[in-house]
């Protein structure tokens, strides 16, 4: 990829005391492609994979297209579930661990520096590699440990992209890993795609990054965020909808229904009046999170969802408590 970008990419890092040489690093055409190429290196049909449960839903359905068996690790409110964690890698022998390392992805956790010694510990006890996706990393306020600093990119793989904090329509990601690891992922690459992002992409992106706009930008971004979740959180609350924790960060509510409600049942009432909402077995692979549903905050500013959200509530049937 462009040696330029992919030189701020190193000392951004850097940053995050994730030491990185220019043949650790290649870029990618999004973060998603980031994370088939390295399935596409690691896996084989009927390999096991790791995932958070709830996690983000594409990590399913990618996996399911390498032909993987899926498995969830229950997300605490300062990460995976350690012991069961633990207990997966011996009872699964799982292949891959696949996770946000920051503001996760439904659910906002962010996890603590023991809970990262410990997944790193038993990770390297049973031979497991990790993908650690930071592509929320940029909305944090203050820095959470990343395992590919504690690990030293070894069974680390680092994957990143600016989709979230500059533009959808800007597509580029980069993959940070061991050099030999990075030689196959740009044969894969070429086989695969003949090449990387557009250099239009990584032109925009270093450009931005050279300067200091991206923190400026990013600043504005959080504050304006800051603000916007405390506001929606208040509005879900009023609806008796409990955030299940408030992020750090980032533009994720994960929050539980009032009364037992179903959320795949308010989702489909909404959807009526063409209102999308992501209800929460969407997000888990153990399908354990019916009353539960994400919210985007960025996306709940105008008062018809509000609108559509209070009839789909009061029309949708509820669930007994388990």
């Amino acid at each position: 990829g462009a040696p330029a970008l992919r030189r701020l990419l190193i000392a951004r890092l850097a940053e995050d005391a994730v030491e990185a040489s220019v043949d650790q690093l290649m870029l990618t055409g999004s973060g998603t492609q980031a994370t088939d190429l390295v399935c596409r290196f690691l896996l084989r049909p009927g390999d096991t994979v790791l995932v958070d449960d709830p996690c983000y839903f594409n990590f399913r359905a990618l996996l399911r297209a390498h032909q993987a068996k899926v498995v969830g690790v229950p997300t605490t409110p300062s990460g995976p579930d350690v012991a069961r964690f633990d207990q997966l890698l011996g009872s699964e022998r799982p292949r891959l661990y696949i996770t946000n390392s920051a503001l996760h992805n439904p659910t906002g956790a962010t996890p603590s520096l023991a809970t990262a010694h410990r997944l790193l510990t038993a990770a390297t006890a049973h031979d497991l590699t990790i993908i650690e996706d930071d592509i929320f990393g940029d909305f944090e306020p203050e820095r959470s440990p990343r395992l590919a600093a504690l690990d030293g990119l070894n069974r680390v793989i680092r994957i990143g992209s600016f989709s979230k904090t500059l533009s959808a329509s800007v597509r580029c990601g980069y993959i940070a890993a061991r050099a030999d690891w990075i030689e196959h992922l740009i044969d894969l690459q070429v086989a695969t795609s003949f090449g990387g992002p557009s250099p239009v992409a990584t032109e925009i992106i270093a450009q931005v990054l050279v300067g200091g706009s991206y923190r400026k930008h990013m600043d504005e971004l959080r504050q304006r965020l800051t603000r916007t979740r405390r506001d929606v959180a208040r509005k879900l609350q009023a609806l008796g909808i409990e955030p299940w924790l408030m992020p750090r960060g980032g533009f994720f509510l994960w929050c539980r229904l009032a009364d037992g409600q179903d959320a795949t049942a308010v989702a489909r009432t909404a959807l009526e009046e063409d209102v999308v909402l992501a209800p929460g077995n969407v997000f888990s692979v153990s399908q354990t999170a019916s009353h539960f549903m994400r919210f985007n905050v960025a996306q709940m500013s105008e008062p018809r969802m509000w609108d559509v959200l209070r009839r789909a509530l009061k029309s949708a049937p509820g669930m007994t408590r388990s």
